[in-house]
């Protein structure tokens, strides 16, 4: 029973890192691979600045779009599993995707590293928080003259390529006293994201859920689940709860 106890207070706090692979099992249509949105969008053209004030109609129109699909898609069995371990353990959801998959399967604490798709901000200000909005499921069209509170043309609330991440200095907070870390779906090809794996207390227990190869190095303590997300994460989560 004492080992039982201490090795709960060891494992007492867990970080996950989820990217495009936990959502794909919703339906959400991934913007890397084979098929990929960047398959049919160039991302200069819809995930810049640049492409913004070239076109903005088309970007809207785009993330107009992916609002819609979102709308139709549900939680997997992965995002529930995910809140669930809330019950037992101090949890961060560290997530590169902009969905509200996790928010809805019930986790309360996310870091969205790339920004939520289904708010807007101003195109002139995009981090002030004072011109920040979430759209309703009901009504999340956006159009050419939607203004932001400081008059702006509203645009979505992405951090887009060539842009800062402004919550990458929480992720990386969060991440130094954690016991356990869990990898979900994700290349860990895009940084600063993938650089998230360098400041993890050292021999942190690390669990890699994805059925594709994933290129991770220097990390002595890792385990590999190559499945989809919401088979390795029911693998996981009941060894963490033997571990209990």
């Amino acid at each position: 029973m004492l080992l039982s106890m201490l090795f709960f207070r060891i494992m007492k706090k867990i970080a996950v890192l989820s990217g495009a692979g936990i959502s794909a099992e919703s339906g959400i249509a991934t913007f890397r691979g084979s098929g990929g949105l960047w398959d049919s969008y160039p991302v200069e053209q819809v995930a810049t600045p640049e492409g913004f004030r070239a076109n903005p109609s088309l970007v809207l129109e785009f993330y107009n779009k992916r609002r819609k699909e979102l709308a139709c898609a549900e939680p997997n069995e992965a995002h529930k599993l995910v809140a669930e371990l809330e019950k037992d353990f101090d949890v961060v959801v560290i997530t590169q995707n902009v969905d509200d998959l996790h928010e809805r399967a019930g986790s309360t604490n996310i870091i969205h590293l790339h920004g939520e798709l289904m708010k807007v901000c101003s195109s002139v200000q995009p981090q002030n928080c004072m011109y920040v909005c979430k759209l309703p499921s009901y009504d999340s069209n956006i159009a050419i003259g939607d203004l932001a509170g400081d008059g702006s043309q509203l645009r979505p609330f992405i951090v887009w390529f060539g842009e800062a991440v402004p919550l990458i200095e929480d992720a990386i907070s969060a991440l130094r006293d954690i016991d356990v870390f869990i990898i979900i779906g994700t290349s860990l090809n895009v940084y600063p994201a993938a650089g998230l794996v360098n400041y993890i207390p050292h021999g942190t227990p690390v669990y890699l859920i994805d059925p594709n190869d994933v290129p991770v190095h220097n990390l002595s303590n890792l385990q590999v689940l190559k499945m989809g997300a919401s088979e390795g994460m029911q693998k996981l989560s009941n060894e963490l709860l033997k571990m209990e």
